[in-house]
């Protein structure tokens, strides 16, 4: 990677049938499926989000992950960091778009993985079920060394990201993994042996991370490189069984928010505009990455147990990420990164690509962002 800012965004590999998928929510799903369906929820909600230039597309056709790595490249995205769904004992799930782009030389855009280590649950769906539809497991040393073999083959790849010949490899919730260290020591020693100076690991999570420690030279476990943080959480901020937690309730339920029993009556609505100036952080350390996102409405997938941010659009995306590199010019013994979140969520009204309504201004941003850093 240079030495300058580098933008990085999060890559769904969501768009293409697979079995599990069919099963669960019908045949042929993707995320599209719940895109289409979306409607608006209040007043001037700005629903079905649907795809501009690119369209409904299907990453089983190779076109598409090269025009994705096209488009990005000419708009000033660094890299795509692709979910990876590793759930233990070899089973995985929407790996192909990761193996094909491995294949295709054509896709000329350089990417890591985050490893999405989280069970996958109907919940996400907007379902009051909250059945556990594929489980995450942990397998000790033999599940690391068999997840490492896989990886493997990408990190050896000329176009995956390293950071100092270190593999840069992201983990979403780093605080359940039972043997943290077993996962570092495991993961490092065989980079070492197969020519790596070890693995660029990198947390994602909240401030409130038990494996984030705030001090001036140190931040989490030992062999944590750095500290990505996502901070629009959908959550209460109090435990329910305290005094607060109990106050907090009722001031939800006299506002319509949630019923007597915390279920969600209608959806968490912030507005993006108002907010935008106070999402870039001070850095609390020098192992902290900003994430940043141009826009958040996850209504197509959780109807009223939904978070929206509304008015965003181009212009206060601008500011936020402008601001974002602003900052990230201030603290050069920070990675010199910014994450952004995301390049295609879009059943989460989360992206880049060009969209129906304002086409390609969200990557317009981009680009001018970085021809100013």
């Amino acid at each position: 990677m240079k030495n300058d800012i580098n933008l990085l965004a999060y890559y769904l590999p969501q768009y293409h049938p697979i079995p599990e998928n069919d099963q669960w929510w019908g045949k042929g799903f993707t995320e599209w499926t719940n895109v289409v369906k979306a409607k608006p929820l209040f007043k001037d909600h700005y629903q079905p989000i649907l795809p501009g230039e690119l369209g409904f597309y299907d990453l089983r056709v190779p076109e598409i992950q090269q025009q994705q790595a096209k488009l990005a490249k000419d708009y000033g995205i660094d890299g795509f960091i692709y979910y990876q769904y590793w759930f233990g004992a070899g089973k995985m799930l929407l790996e192909k778009p990761a193996e094909a782009m491995l294949n295709n030389k054509k896709i000329d855009l350089p990417f890591c993985f985050c490893w999405a280590n989280e069970s996958w649950k109907g919940i996400w769906h907007g379902l009051d079920n909250p059945e556990v539809l594929m489980e995450q497991t942990y397998n000790g040393e033999s599940g690391y060394i068999e997840y490492f073999n896989y990886l493997l083959p990408f990190f050896q790849d000329c176009r995956y990201i390293k950071v100092n010949n270190k593999p840069m490899f992201h983990i979403y919730r780093i605080d359940e993994i039972p043997d943290l260290d077993v996962l570092f020591e495991t993961f490092n020693q065989l980079a070492i042996k197969n020519g790596f100076d070890g693995i660029y690991f990198i947390a994602t999570g909240n401030i409130h991370s038990k494996n984030v420690i705030y001090n001036s030279n140190v931040s989490g476990v030992a062999g944590l490189d750095s500290f990505n943080e996502i901070r629009y959480q959908q959550k209460t901020f109090f435990n329910r069984q305290s005094l607060l937690g109990k106050l907090e309730n009722k001031i939800l339920v006299k506002i319509g928010y949630t019923n007597e029993v915390g279920k969600r009556l209608k959806p968490l609505v912030l507005d993006y505009s108002k907010g935008v100036r106070s999402l870039n952080l001070n850095f609390p350390h020098e192992k902290y990455i900003q994430c940043v996102f141009p826009n958040w409405d996850n209504s197509a997938r959780s109807g009223n147990k939904s978070l929206i941010f509304k008015n965003s659009n181009p212009q206060f995306w601008y500011t936020h990420l402008s601001n974002a590199a602003k900052k990230l010019k201030l603290h050069k013994s920070n990675p010199q990164f910014i994450i952004i979140k995301s390049w295609n969520e879009w059943a989460e009204g989360n992206y880049l690509e060009p969209d129906n309504k304002y086409g390609l201004k969200w990557l317009e941003v981009v680009r001018k962002v970085k021809m100013e850093i």
